[in-house]
């Protein structure tokens, strides 16, 4: 049995423990609460720039973008987004451990896979891969939409280079603070948007702009990469923040338990103790008689 002190040593560091994951997790809720409200108030406006692609895309002759270049996937590049910090249990895993299930299946396909990696946790759980051609690992703390647009150019310069022929985007969806689901969304080539169900009954026409679909689309097309960029990176920052979250309060939850276990076994080895010199008391005045 362990000493008292030993004992009372754990309970202390194991305290201590607590006082940290418990301001940890005061901290994530208070910047969960700015992300959440970034995000939510980013999705109107991604979910009116994907009507304006459908309706543009819908009626434009999608062979004069390159953007829109429909050839033959040998070559396949996926965009791993996670946070740069950690300590917010496996949501960063469950992101990387759906980018290795989509490479395994590319690769069985026969088509050759690459990876970009946009933030550090997710680069250096992939870098040993060998398969990663660039990391973004210092943007994810404080980004901004010029961060999405680098990302995005260099993307769209690959893909008209010819160096790969599709990019998909990975990364966790923010559903709630208990879920956030690592989802996949295609990046390139910019795929016109089909309006079904209820939505497309509501279409009653074709629109007629000025200047023409063309000339609209290929100013478009661009701004519409960066969002999708930068919709994922506050997609994954919000989610960051609530897994931490989640993460430290089950943390500070596991250091009571601990505490209450210790203090037990603590009681055990005092009561011992005190037995042990009363046994010496009594013996000893036994042995004086």
């Amino acid at each position: 049995m362990p000493s008292l002190k030993d004992v009372k040593t754990k309970i202390t560091g194991v305290q201590k423990t607590s006082q940290i994951t418990k301001a940890m997790n005061m901290v994530a809720a208070s910047k969960l609460r700015g992300a959440q409200e970034k995000m939510e108030a980013f999705r109107p406006y991604t979910s009116k720039f994907n009507d304006a692609m459908s309706n543009l895309s819908g009626g434009a002759n999608t062979d004069s973008f390159p953007l829109m270049e429909k050839r033959e996937v040998k070559t396949v590049e996926l965009v791993v987004v996670t946070s740069d910090r950690g300590l917010c249990g496996s949501y960063n895993a469950h992101i990387v451990k759906r980018a290795v299930a989509m490479t395994a299946e590319y690769e069985a396909e026969g088509k050759k896979v690459s990876l970009v990696c946009v933030g550090k946790k997710g680069y250096q759980l992939l870098k040993k891969s060998g398969k990663v051609r660039t990391g973004y690992t210092a943007v994810m703390s404080s980004f901004q939409m010029f961060n999405a647009r680098e990302i995005a150019t260099d993307l769209a310069e690959q893909f008209l280079g010819g160096t790969v022929d599709k990019v998909e985007v990975v990364f966790g969806a923010f559903k709630s603070v208990a879920v956030q689901n690592p989802v996949s969304v295609p990046f390139l080539p910019v795929q016109p948007v089909e309006t079904e169900g209820e939505a497309g009954k509501k279409i009653s026409g074709d629109y007629i702009y000025e200047p023409s679909t063309e000339e609209i689309m290929e100013v478009l097309q661009p701004l519409y990469l960066n969002v999708v960029i930068y919709h994922a990176m506050l997609e994954v920052g919000a989610g960051e923040h609530a897994a931490r979250m989640t993460a430290m309060d089950n943390a500070t939850n596991a250091c009571k338990d601990i505490v209450s276990n210790l203090t037990i076994i603590y009681n055990k080895a005092r009561q011992a103790a005190v037995t042990n010199e009363l046994m010496d008391i009594v013996g000893g005045a036994e042995a004086l008689k």
